[in-house]
Parts: structure tokens; sequence; C-alpha cells
């Protein structure tokens, strides 16, 4: 038995070691001082920006790798472009005049579900491994975060074609963690306005004031390169990534965990983002820490 377990760890350490650069975060010294100062820069960035960006997270070597994978998945992803609001509830929904959800933009990104990555894709193996679920756990101040039982979305690969964006909007999950895989020649930068909502507020007007573009000074944005790692708060920070331009497509890996085990998507949100079902979206209730508009 305890063969069988050095052996686990040894597998999960040489997943890390082969694809994260240890040099600048020590993933497989949890508890160690780099570890904790690491940790301690991550988490201050969470508290005053809502983001964390890890550059280089990914060694070089495996760069290349990681490209190719993205590139080999990107065929099988599900376009529907479509009109939406920043809170992805239906456009026909009868609002307030003054409410941002009834300001439509156009989706044009889209999504590669989780039953089409690859068992031995890096990303797959990334999302599923303790030792970077341990790690991304602190960074967010949890004890421990669960992959979500949802087939589609637990991990998913994010591609915006030129000409498309993915525009304005908010999060399910309180926390999203994201590796970008291949940058675009150019646009396709990563805008947000963090803390611009909390659980208890939707601060109407704020959000209104950044869709109508009065209050442009609030946006941050960050020019993301291949194997840079993004831990972000997107439930309550506004954000999309911009038109992309040039001939290359916009691949990222988004990795969906929870404080929840259980958690799925919502049937509707299912077929908006993957255009089918499995049984498990209309077996089950979607349940939220909150009151928010999704």
């Amino acid at each position: 038995m305890r063969s069988a377990t050095v052996n686990l760890f040894g597998f999960q350490h040489s997943i890390i070691k082969n694809c994260v650069n240890l040099a600048k975060y020590p993933l497989t010294l949890p508890g160690d001082s780099a570890w904790n100062d690491t940790i301690d820069g991550i988490r201050q960035d969470l508290a005053r920006e809502g983001c964390a960006i890890l550059s280089s997270f990914i060694l070089p070597e495996a760069l290349v790798r990681l490209e190719a994978e993205s590139s080999a998945m990107a065929i099988n992803a599900y376009y529907r472009t479509e009109m939406v609001n920043a809170y992805n509830i239906d456009i026909n929904t009868v609002l307030p005049r003054w409410h941002p959800g009834n300001l439509t933009m156009e989706r044009g990104n889209a999504f590669v579900a989780r039953d089409q990555i690859p068992s031995t894709a890096i990303i797959q193996q990334l999302y599923t491994n303790p030792l970077f679920q341990s790690f991304i756990a602190d960074c967010f101040q949890l004890k421990r975060v669960h992959e979500l039982a949802d087939p589609f979305s637990g991990l998913v690969l994010n591609v915006i074609a030129p000409g498309k964006e993915h525009p304005w909007h908010f999060d399910t999950n309180e926390f999203t963690v994201s590796l970008l895989t291949q940058s675009p020649e150019a646009g396709g930068l990563f805008e947000y306005c963090p803390h611009i909502r909390t659980a208890q507020e939707e601060h109407f007007r704020d959000v209104n004031a950044v869709l109508r573009g009065s209050r442009s000074g609030r946006i941050r944005k960050i020019n993301l390169c291949p194997g840079d790692l993004q831990l972000f708060m997107g439930r309550y920070s506004l954000h999309r990534v911009s038109r992309v331009e040039g001939a290359t497509t916009r691949h990222s890996a988004i990795f969906a965990y929870s404080e929840r085990r259980g958690v799925i998507g919502s049937p509707t949100r299912t077929l908006q983002l993957f255009g089918r079902l499995a049984p498990v979206h209309t077996a089950r209730a979607v349940v939220r820490n909150d009151h928010l508009l999704d």
C-alpha cells in the first residue's frame, strides 16, 4: 500500500515537474517558506485587484506541446454567435429601462467541453492534479477546491477566432483559474473592473457606467502571454476579452473549481455554451451562494 502511495505521489510530482515553472511557483513544497511567500503575494494581488497573474507558469519546453494540444482540441469547439447581456440572462427579460441587462452584445467565442479534452492533455492533467488543486485552494484561502461534477464545464477550452470577442460578463463561480495556451496576433486583451459588485449588492449604476463607456478609467487591461496562469474573482468583477485581430485564434483553458462538491451548470446555460445536455443537467437543481443575477 505504501508503495502505491509513493508511486501515485511520484506521478503527480512528475506532471508538475515537467510542466510548471517550479523556480517561481513551488507547488511541490507546500508549507515551505518559498511556498508561503508566493501565496502571500498572490493573495495580496487578489485582495487589491481581484486578479493575480502568474507569468510564465508553464515551462518554456512545455509550451510547444501546450499550444499544439489546444490547437488540436479547438476544432471541436461549439460555436453559437448570439446576442447576450452582462448577466447571461434572457435578453427578452422585462427589466426597468435603466437596467444594464438591457444592453446587449454579440458573443462570438466558443467552448470545447471537458469530455472532448483528452486525459493525456496538459490542461486535463493539471486540472485533476492534487498538488495543483492544493496550490489553487491556498491562493484563494480555501481548505480545498473540488472539480465540478459537470461533465462539460469543469474544464473547458475557450476559443476566440479573429473578429470575435467574449463580451462583458460576470462568472457563475466566485473564482476562476485560466491558462492562456495561444495568443492572437493582436487584440484579445483581458479587460476587467475589479470588485464592481459584491455578494450583497449588484451596483447596477456602476455596471451601467462601464457598459456605456462613461467609466473607462475603471477598466484594467492585461495582455497575457501563453503559459500565464490567471487567478480571478470573476463573480464580482465585470470582465471581457476584447476583439481578436489578425489571423491567429486565441485559446485559453478555464479550470472551474468550487468550494462545494457536486456543482453542475444549469440546463439553459449548458445548452447555450455546448449545444447539448447530459442526464446530470436535468437531474439536479442548481444551487448558488448568493442571489445575484447570473
